[in-house]
């Protein structure tokens, strides 16, 4: 990844390597991770690790946003619920591969920054609704959702989001413990959980998170 220092070279890096597909390529072409970093964090932005953006939070590495975004296979009608706003990274691809996305963050200071860093780089936030709270407990006013996503690790589903999903939803989330994690897809119609990968993610610390 040393050689590395674009947005489009990291996505090329990131298709060749399997991490995700054409579609979900052309909205991470589109969203430069340059933006959502720190200042002193940005001769790495193109790097395939995490980065610290404060508060004990990270932006995931680059192939873990993909395989994220990829996998839970977010088309144009869908609407999706992002626990875990951070920068506002995963927040703008998922803007450009959902019609409506509905984050929520625990930080407010997070909440405010991730505005601006969407709107810097996509442009509108006109299909992304920002909220600040506990995200265990979902967004009831704007469900049920076809996908949602968490970014950070729980010990067990929260019993909210599951209730949230639409009857043919999908939901994303590391599930293990504050060391490690396996990030899993549970589908609602049929009630099964497929393992994607182990991960190692920050931990929820909601209502019923850590």
């Amino acid at each position: 990844m040393a050689a590395i220092s674009n947005n489009s070279d990291m996505v090329d890096y990131l298709l060749a390597g399997g991490y995700l597909d054409y579609v979900t390529a052309r909205a991470m072409r589109l969203v430069d991770r340059r933006l959502f970093v720190p200042q002193d964090a940005t001769p790495y932005a193109y790097f395939d690790i995490p980065l610290h953006i404060g508060y004990d939070q990270t932006c995931s590495a680059p192939s873990i946003v993909a395989i994220m975004s990829w996998r839970l296979g977010i088309k144009k009608e869908h609407r999706v619920l992002e626990i875990g706003t951070g920068s506002g990274y995963q927040t703008a691809i998922l803007a450009k591969l959902a019609g409506k996305v509905v984050t929520m963050e625990m930080i407010p200071e997070f909440v405010e920054k991730a505005k601006k860093n969407v709107k810097n780089a996509i442009g509108s936030i006109g299909n992304i609704t920002f909220i600040q709270g506990d995200g265990t407990r979902g967004c009831k006013e704007h469900a049920p959702f076809d996908r949602i996503i968490v970014t950070a690790a729980a010990p067990k589903i929260p019993s909210a989001l599951e209730s949230q999903l639409a009857p043919a939803g999908k939901l994303m989330i590391p599930l293990g413990n504050r060391d490690w994690q396996d990030l899993l897809v549970l589908s609602k119609s049929t009630g099964k959980m497929e393992s994607i990968l182990p991960v190692m993610f920050v931990p929820l610390v909601d209502e019923e998170g850590f």
